[in-house]
């Protein structure tokens, strides 16, 4: 069972440690097991909003699959050398660490920032920037990824953050159904400034076409015929067709093609060739990808020019 261990910091936020805790307590109770752990130098930890914490000092046995998070907090909040240390060694090992707000400091102290790129809260970016000049600065985002550093922005972006981590070890769809359950309908994918079409069209309460949707998200590399979806959710293939599309404004086919493409973008960015990109996410060839690309592009021209 991987443990997530959060680090606790004296002055610390609650919904910086709220938001991912919820996020993988959700996880959890959709059958993906996670040990939740909270370690800290003292075992009484107060916090900014007046409510104190209890946290274990003796830290649990971390192997490679667990996570390390540093919360952030209000104030200095220092850690110590020890604390470092521990982040440090986790991650020279092979695992993760990650941090919400002003918790990159945390990270940036034990050395994790130094020639990677993260970032932080809008109103520490220009302080942490001072401090950690070795490290590159990325403004203005919910979370960036770098070398298993996994730094986020500030309070509610944990909660994007550890969608994220969770979509990368049990992949998307399940990333969808803690979204569901915890009634968080907008995320951003990465770095990037648009919102994921894994949830951007779930704020709706059409109780079927989110099953059918949490089916495509699961399934959306492989043939989905229209007929075969409609069964799924015991309703014929014309109601399927009305309420999808009156719910998301979207067909089940279109909505599939954006999953696609979507993750097709994020394989083309690591490095993928558009034939090898093409082929992963389910279409037979690249021609559909560059035809899906092309009607993007200049969608996003459009809306530019209308913005203009």
């Amino acid at each position: 069972m991987p443990k997530v261990v959060f680090v606790l910091v004296p002055g610390l936020h609650l919904l910086d440690l709220a938001g991912p805790a919820q996020a993988f307590s959700s996880a959890a109770n959709l059958g993906f097991d996670y040990e939740l752990r909270y370690v800290a130098e003292q075992r009484s930890v107060p916090t900014h909003q007046g409510v104190p914490l209890s946290a274990e000092t003796t830290w649990p046995e971390l192997e490679k699959d667990d996570l390390l998070a540093v919360p952030g907090w209000h104030g200095h909040g220092p850690i110590g050398s020890r604390t470092a240390r521990r982040l440090a060694g986790h991650h020279a090992s092979g695992g993760t660490v990650a941090s919400v707000c002003a918790g990159a400091d945390a990270l940036g102290r034990a050395g994790l920032l130094d020639g990677r790129r993260f970032t932080t809260h809008h109103a520490l970016q220009d302080e942490l920037e001072r401090r950690y000049p070795k490290a590159t600065l990325v403004r203005d985002v919910l979370y960036v990824t770098d070398d298993r550093v996994v730094t986020s922005a500030g309070i509610a972006s944990g909660i994007d953050l550890a969608l994220h981590l969770i979509a990368l070890r049990h992949g998307h769809g399940a990333a969808a159904r803690v979204a569901r359950s915890m009634v968080v309908y907008a995320r951003r994918n990465g770095d990037q400034p648009q919102a994921s079409a894994l949830l951007r069209y779930r704020g709706h309460l059409a109780d079927v076409v989110h099953r059918v949707q949490d089916l495509i998200d699961d399934r959306f590399t492989e043939p989905l015929p229209l007929d075969a979806l409609a069964a799924s959710a015991g309703v014929s293939v014309r109601t399927l067709t009305r309420r999808f599309t009156a719910a998301t404004g979207l067909t089940p086919l279109r909505y599939q093609q954006l999953l696609r493409l979507e993750r097709a973008e994020q394989l083309l960015a690591e490095g993928s060739t558009l034939e090898a990109a093409a082929h992963t996410v389910g279409f037979e060839d690249a021609r559909m990808l560059r035809r899906l690309r092309g009607r993007a592009s200049a969608d996003h021209t459009r809306r530019s020019s209308r913005a203009g």
